[in-house]
């Protein structure tokens, strides 16, 4: 073909399209970017065979995927995996992709060795999530083991352990009508479902030690009134037994339910 005629495009002013004469008639033939236009010395008169306008027209594929990445990176940070799925639901080439992610890469607008150890620095400074759960999630954003477990250095043991102690009081204020030992049932629950090592949670059991009796009393009696409710049609040694199992079960010792049993007994 020989190009007749070049126009800039309306809405886009660095694409223009391509014309070729038909039967005395200007015909649209196709739309490059300006770049692919400077490139190839695109001009009126000039002719193109099938190889050289394949040639153009690949070259003008991975400029629109460029842009069209670029575009997607602006909004927020992306890995290498993040920016592929994307461009796949906008490219059907591999071959395009793949030089997309080479210019993206040549031009700094991927790395993801940076954003691995940005998303753990974001991470530790707005969020209380441990290493596990982090770790998890740059995993699914395509980021290989070795290269999380070198940025997760951006979260040592001491920050871990003051996260998991605050994570840690604020469990335990939430279940301080529980039972000392279901309370921290709950509070390594918690723990571990945020993403905090066996070895962490261990720390924080430790500077819990020493837990207050009388506290414990009065988590009981909460759940020791509602035994005794529940258990109302019953009297003497069975209205104890019943009493004495539930509560167990709740998590409390059996010297401090007989206490407490102790303390009904001389009230009725």
């Amino acid at each position: 073909m020989i190009i007749s005629k070049i126009t800039r495009q309306k809405n886009l002013s660095d694409r223009y399209n391509i014309f070729s004469e038909i039967a005395g008639k200007d015909e649209y033939a196709f739309s490059v970017d300006e770049s692919v236009l400077i490139k190839y010395q695109l001009r009126k008169g000039l002719e193109l065979d099938k190889l050289l306008l394949n040639e153009i027209q690949y070259s003008d594929e991975i400029r629109k995927g460029y842009h069209t990445a670029v575009n997607y990176l602006a909004r927020v940070k992306r890995t290498e995996k993040e920016v592929r799925v994307y461009l796949r639901t906008k490219i059907e080439e591999e071959t395009v992709i793949g030089e997309v992610i080479r210019k993206l890469y040549d031009m700094k607008f991927l790395d993801d060795e940076d954003y691995a150890f940005s998303y753990v620095r974001t991470q530790r400074n707005t969020s209380d999530k441990g290493p596990t759960v982090i770790r998890r999630e740059l995993r699914e954003k395509g980021l290989g083991d070795d290269l999380i477990s070198s940025a997760l250095e951006e979260l040592p043991f001491d920050v871990q352990l003051a996260n998991a102690e605050k994570i840690a009081a604020k469990a335990l204020s939430s279940n301080k009508n529980n039972s000392f030992k279901m309370a921290k049932q709950k509070m390594e629950q918690t723990l571990t479902r945020k993403g905090y090592s066996s070895a962490v949670i261990k720390e924080v059991k430790l500077s819990l030690e020493g837990n207050d009796e009388e506290d414990e009393l009065s988590a009981l009696r909460v759940h020791g009134q509602k035994a005794e409710r529940k258990f109302s049609a019953y009297s003497g040694y069975e209205f104890r037994q019943k009493m004495k199992q539930f509560l167990y079960r709740k998590g409390f010792s059996i010297e401090l339910i007989e206490r407490y049993l102790d303390e009904l007994d001389m009230e009725n």
